[in-house]
């Protein structure tokens, strides 16, 4: 049986150190998700895990061997060069498989075989994902940024971090901005399972008698959910509610989504029909349609503005800290939510 906690030393052992992190395992499980930064170096392509795995099953390790170094054999020189050229002049590698057992053993053999110093991780990716579960319950001197759609809470999130502020940006880490415009112009979004791993490989690294700025968001976004644990610290932290002009909120909607195609736009506005009413609907496709994006965007403030005020009726108004701003300059803002935040512990009124 594992010893969990000397599990955790052994991942976060793993980790810090250096040298290229290289997943052996299928592109296959790869793709499904990976610890965030390794690069695929697989032992096995997918078919060929699939008969290895078969083989093992219905005949037993030492054939599944034999029948594992047949497919690989022809590979095992430029499997070397690959390596050697992922790792640089450092010649430092970091390797892990499923269960930190023949995969990675047998890479970590090569390689060090090829003269490169070779970490491997015991217990593998699963041993991993445990560490993720555990990492993710840790607690956080959470600070929640809100406010209106348009409001700049992620502009004011990433003035936070160049302040030095801890900060956790859940949508740039989600490739999603929450709501059903969300996902225009953004990159694919990972699988739920590599969310998590990114979330906790930043939150591992934060300070937790610093206070922590994450954005207001709903639990989804998009396809991937905040994990439970971290959903449950979202929810009982205080929210520093920014308050700007509706001109400068829509000055804002206008630069980030003016520019996207109509046929997108459109489909964002039909996802969204039953709660926005058919009647509203065509008037907004109809603007869009005439390139009056200013009248759009004023039209679907109105409907998120009404979404945003029943979700904060569900909040205790002991929750909220006023920020309120007479031009929405971010500068500004970050200014006051830092002295806000140093003021106070998270918690007090």
């Amino acid at each position: 049986m594992t010893n969990e906690p000397e599990s955790r030393d052994a991942v976060d052992s793993f980790l810090d150190r250096d040298g290229v992190l290289l997943d052996v395992r299928s592109p296959a499980e790869y793709a499904q998700a990976h610890i965030p930064g390794a690069r695929s170096l697989p032992l096995f392509r997918n078919d060929e895990r699939h008969t290895v795995g078969l083989t093992y099953k219905e005949e037993g390790r030492e054939v599944a061997i034999e029948r594992g170094l047949e497919i690989v054999g022809p590979r095992l020189r430029p499997l070397l060069e690959q390596a050697r050229r992922m790792a640089g002049p450092s010649r430092r590698v970091r390797v892990y498989c499923w269960r930190g057992g023949m995969r990675s053993d047998a890479v970590a053999w090569l390689l060090r075989f090829g003269g490169l110093e070779v970490e491997r991780l015991v217990g593998g990716y699963k041993a991993f994902r445990r560490y993720v579960d555990e990492v993710l319950r840790r607690p956080m001197a959470i600070w929640i940024i809100g406010g209106m759609t348009g409001s700049g809470k992620t502009d004011l999130l990433h003035a936070l971090a160049t302040r030095g502020e801890q900060i956790l940006d859940l949508e740039g880490l989600a490739h999603h901005l929450g709501s059903a415009f969300g996902g225009l112009g953004q990159p694919p979004q990972p699988s739920s399972e590599q969310f998590e791993n990114r979330i906790a490989v930043a939150w591992r690294g934060f300070d937790p008698t610093r206070p922590l700025f994450v954005e207001d968001e709903s639990r989804r976004l998009g396809r991937v959910a905040i994990p439970e644990p971290l959903w449950g610290q979202m929810r009982a932290a205080p929210v520093l509610e920014i308050s700007v002009p509706r001109e400068a909120r829509l000055a804002r909607l206008l630069r980030d989504y003016r520019a996207l195609p109509a046929a997108e736009l459109k489909a964002a506005v039909i996802s969204i029909r039953k709660r926005l009413g058919g009647a509203r609907t065509a008037e907004v496709l109809a603007l869009i349609d005439g390139r009056r994006h200013r009248e759009a965007a004023d039209e679907l403030l109105g409907y998120y503005d009404k979404a945003y005020r029943m979700a904060m009726s569900r909040r205790d108004d002991d929750a909220f800290v006023p920020i309120e701003s007479a031009d929405g300059a971010i500068d500004g803002l970050a200014e006051r939510i830092v002295a806000e935040s140093t003021s106070r512990q998270p918690g007090e009124s």
